[in-house]
This record gives structure tokens, sequence and C-alpha cells, in this order.
């Protein structure tokens, strides 16, 4: 239990993920005030991301609350995919993949019912990391601090081998109170220049590519 390891967030880490403005477009479409969408879902959107619902009574719920018939419903679930997955930080992705045999190396993410089968097929997360910890499948989300105890079990690691990555700075926080060190995301160089320090630092033998930092742009 002494390996360093990386853990990291996905959305607005390893996913690229801006606002799309898709749930205002809704309203405006089923003439709808401003906010009337996430105030109706609230509830089912957390229910979703510790795993509570499944996706057929989430879709269910969007039918009856935003009153939609079956193809407004796929349409309306197609535009949250899509905002959701984002698109991939090649980048980063890239500089991770590289790192493999080298360290532990995971993900912790509050995610939405559904997130896994998705963004395995898009973008093959389970090949990157040795270990994938979604809120949904747990049925603890980020801050709780047993989310990310559930996240260092699951590699076999203690905390203070590890250095967490996340874009929300409440997370980061919540990481190193557990005693894990932690990175706020803010753009790719700072943060391949800081895994590779954590890396440089870790146990004997365990060295970084050399190259590390030259895809950062």
């Amino acid at each position: 239990m002494t390996e360093a390891c990386v853990i990291l967030d996905i959305g607005g880490v390893l996913e690229i993920t801006p606002e799309t403005g898709w749930v205002q477009r809704w309203e405006q479409r089923l003439e709808l005030p401003l906010g009337t969408v996430n105030e109706r879902l609230r509830d089912v959107w957390r229910a979703g991301r510790v795993g509570r619902i499944g996706e057929r009574e989430v879709h269910e719920q969007v039918a009856a609350r935003l009153r939609l018939d079956a193809p407004q419903v796929e349409a309306f679930m197609a535009d949250l995919w899509a905002e959701y997955l984002g698109t991939p930080n090649e980048e980063l992705i890239a500089f991770v993949l590289g790192l493999r045999g080298q360290c532990k190396l995971g993900i912790l993410s509050n995610s939405f019912i559904g997130a896994r089968e998705r963004e395995t097929a898009l973008y093959h997360f389970d090949e990157l990391v040795d270990r994938i910890v979604y809120s949904h499948e747990i049925g603890l989300a980020k801050p709780d601090p047993q989310a990310f105890e559930a996240a260092c079990a699951g590699l076999d690691v203690r905390p203070g081998s590890c250095l967490f990555v996340d874009d929300v700075a409440v997370n980061v926080e919540a990481a190193q109170v557990i005693g894990m060190q932690g990175h706020l995301f803010e753009g790719n160089l700072e943060t391949i220049t800081r895994i590779a320090r954590h890396l440089d630092a870790g146990p004997p033998g365990l060295q970084v590519m050399p190259d590390c930092t030259d895809h950062a742009r």
C-alpha cells in the first residue's frame, strides 16, 4: 500500500464539458419560465447521481413532469448526455495513458445513472485507469469523505500516496481532509506538471517519463 497513485475526476478534467444551454432551449420550446426544468427534476437528478433511480424511471419522470411524449423524452435525454459527455481532453488523456505501469491510476466521478456504459463506449476510460469509482454505483458523491475512501480502497492505496485532481475546489479540499494530496484543475499544463512532481516524489524506483510535459499547451 505504498505505491504512488493519481486519481482524477472526469467532467471538466478528462472530459471538456462546457454548458451547452440545452436546458434553457427546452424551457423556451416548452414555454416554461427559466429554471423550471431543474426545479421540477431536481430530486431526479440527485437520485440518478447516487443510483437511487434507474434510467427507465428517469425517462418516465421526465415525461410526466415536463409533459413530453416518447420522442421528446429521447431528444431531451440526448441533449442531456451531449453536454454531460462533452469532448475528450485528448492531451491529458494521452499523458495519463503514458503513466500506466508507473503508478496506480483511478477515476472518482460524481456521475449519473448510465454514465459508465456511455463513457466506456466513447472514451474507453476503463482502459485508461486501474479502477473507476462512479457515485451512482457506490451511492456516495463527492465531497463525502467516504467517496474518497472508497476510491483509495478500490485501488488498495493509502490516501497519503494519492494525488486527487478535480475542477471543483470543494472536492479537492475534501480529499485533502482525509489525507490525500489535491490539485485544482485549471488547465493541462499545470496539471501535468503537478502530477509529474507528485510521481517524482513517490517511492524509490517510480519514475516519470522524461518528456512528461512536452505535450502541454
